[in-house]
């Protein structure tokens, strides 16, 4: 049996304002935007080329056995991307305030592009909800 990481959800203060980013400026695709019962509402986004998606919750109960995460509280959260120059180009004609691109050397975060799988960038959302974008070497598919 697999188990596949298909929905994230992401704790946003405004939903709108949150489509609007995720969408406009980081390019992610739309697949829903519903009002799935009186006061619920559920926006659902995926990164370009991505099986995963996030979900953005409006009056929806925690899951049993979960808490609701304050917006903002989610840090870490990790996309890849086959060219982090292109990729940064892009957040940036976008609007979105990217870090320079990274990586980690003898004395920790270093400014630059690293060897394989050693460059990053980070972004954070309306909300500070932080990303972090990796750069792979090759395509999930070829991987």
């Amino acid at each position: 049996m697999n188990w596949t990481l298909e929905v994230v959800p992401i704790p946003v203060t405004d939903m709108d304002r949150a489509k609007e980013f995720y969408a406009d400026k980081v390019g992610f695709k739309v697949d829903l935007d519903d009002e799935v019962a009186p006061g619920m509402r559920i926006i659902q986004l995926t990164p370009p080329g991505s099986r995963c998606s996030i979900a953005m919750l409006q009056g929806m109960p925690a899951a049993p056995g979960t808490r609701q995460m304050a917006p903002g509280t989610l840090h870490g959260l990790q996309v890849c991307v086959t060219d982090i120059e292109a990729a940064r180009a892009e957040l940036v004609a976008r609007g979105v305030v990217v870090s320079p691109v990274r990586h980690v050397g003898e004395t920790g975060w270093e400014d630059g592009r690293g060897a394989t799988w050693n460059s990053f960038l980070t972004f954070e959302d309306p909300d500070g909800n932080g990303w972090v974008v990796q750069e792979a070497p090759s395509e999930l598919s070829e991987r």
